[in-house]
């Protein structure tokens, strides 16, 4: 019995199936990868690029400048690492799964520096008051529905009275290449664009001065 292939079609065919099964193995073991190597604390915050082909998503990207599309705060939940987040609704999330969502696997976790994790069961307990609520595709900083990012700097911000990142204004991004999905989402005609909207977005939530980055994969 013969284990290699002999004739020139079958060792093309056998080098196609070759890197098929590689390319597969590594796309089920990556995320794997991620899950191992990324050393959870409670109270990391962690980002990611949420799959592409949604209007939101590039629009959030785009208008940032940055792949930092979702994020949310790892905390154990009944015994497990979980990511309590602000997507369809707030709510806790596996952390293989929130690996699995993002694009390519990609994930990057911000640590609260020493002088300020005495404030994270807080910080948790303030995210946690907010379960339930509705995701707000119009990224509004009231406490109907919320957004991801929001979802981060509230929890922090009830506890120390202090934003976690810098708030920006709408009309401070690059927004005009997505006026119209702003127009959908706010229900509002082009003339009526709420520029001065306050918001804290997921890059300029990572570039908060209290956190650094203690695990990086693909950004």
């Amino acid at each position: 019995m013969r284990w290699f292939p002999i004739t020139r079609f079958a060792k093309i065919r056998f080098g196609i199936l070759l890197a098929l099964l590689t390319v597969s193995t590594a796309w089920a073991v990556r995320p794997l990868v991620v899950w191992l190597a990324y050393a959870p604390q409670e109270g990391d915050v962690v980002f990611q690029s949420l799959p592409g082909g949604s209007d939101l998503v590039e629009t959030i990207e785009g208008a940032t400048h940055s792949p930092f599309s979702h994020c949310g705060v790892v905390v154990r939940h009944d015994g497990r690492w979980m990511v309590l987040e602000a997507i369809g609704n707030v709510h806790y999330t596996s952390r293989l799964p929130w690996i699995l969502r993002g694009r390519g696997n990609h994930l990057a976790a911000y640590r609260l520096r020493p002088e300020h994790r005495a404030s994270i069961p807080a910080m948790r307990t303030g995210m946690e008051r907010l379960l339930g609520l509705p995701y707000d595709t119009r990224y509004e900083l009231g406490d109907d529905a919320i957004y991801c990012s929001e979802l981060v700097w509230k929890g922090w911000q009830v506890v120390t009275g202090q934003p976690l990142g810098r708030l920006v204004k709408l009309g401070d991004l690059d927004w005009r290449p997505y006026s119209e999905v702003i127009q959908k989402y706010d229900q509002c005609g082009p003339n009526d664009l709420p520029l001065d909207r306050l918001m804290i977005t997921p890059r300029d939530l990572a570039k908060a001065p209290e956190l650094e980055r203690v695990f990086n994969f693909g950004f």
